[in-house]
C-alpha cells in the first residue's frame, strides 16, 4: 500500500465495508463534509470530490512538513464511522480497509482524474447527467462562493472555466490500466 507523504497530489477513495451504503441521509453527505474540513484541510489541500452512496473519492495533495498524515485520515474515517453507526444502530467496519491510495505523478493524469472524480456519479447510473449531482465538488467550481476546495488552481490547470466545462462534458479521462476504480 502506498506510503502517504508530504508535498505529494493523491487519489484517495474507499467504499462500505461489503459495499453497503456510507451515505443514507443529506445529513451524512454534511457531516463527511464537515469533518474532512476538521481533520484533512489542516494537513492537505482538496482539489476535487465526489461522494456517492457507497464510496467516495477524492483528489488532495498533502501540505509541506506534514508529519503522520495517514493519522488525520484515520481520526477522519473513525470520528465518521463512530458517528453514522450510531446514528444508524450498527456496529463494525464501516470502510474497507485499508483504504485506498495512489500517488499522482503527472499532469495529464491529475486532469483525468478530476474528471473521472467528477463525472463518477454519472458513471456509477446515481445521476444521468453529472453536472447536476450536488455531493461533488463540481458545482464548487461553477460558483463564486467561497470554497475550501483549490478552485482557481484547478482552473488554471484547465487553462480557464469555459475549458475546464468543456472537457468535463467530452467525459473523456485516461487513468491507465493498473488503476481499477468503483
Amino acid at each position: 500500500m502506498e506510503t502517504i507523504e508530504s508535498e505529494h497530489f493523491y487519489h484517495i477513495f474507499n467504499r462500505g465495508n461489503r459495499n453497503v451504503n456510507i451515505f443514507n441521509s443529506e445529513g451524512n453527505y454534511l457531516y463527511f463534509l464537515q469533518l474532512m474540513q476538521k481533520h484533512l484541510i489542516p494537513i492537505a489541500d482538496i482539489y476535487a470530490y465526489s461522494l456517492l452512496p457507497n464510496h467516495f473519492q477524492l483528489l488532495l495533495r498533502i501540505k509541506d512538513k506534514i508529519e503522520k498524515p495517514s493519522q488525520a485520515f484515520s481520526n477522519f474515517f473513525n470520528a465518521y464511522s463512530k458517528a453514522y453507526n450510531k446514528q444508524n444502530g450498527r456496529n463494525g467496519s464501516l470502510f474497507q480497509r485499508p483504504f485506498k491510495r495512489i500517488k499522482v505523478l503527472d499532469e495529464k493524469y491529475l486532469k483525468s482524474l478530476i474528471i473521472y472524480i467528477h463525472c463518477n456519479p454519472e458513471l456509477h447510473g446515481i445521476v444521468d447527467d453529472f453536472k447536476i449531482y450536488t455531493h461533488s465538488s463540481y458545482p464548487s467550481f461553477l460558483s463564486k462562493r467561497s470554497t475550501s476546495i483549490k478552485r482557481t488552481e484547478v482552473i488554471d490547470w484547465f487553462d480557464n472555466l469555459d475549458n475546464f466545462k468543456l472537457m468535463h462534458e467530452s467525459r473523456v479521462f485516461q487513468l491507465g490500466d493498473d488503476l481499477l476504480l468503483e
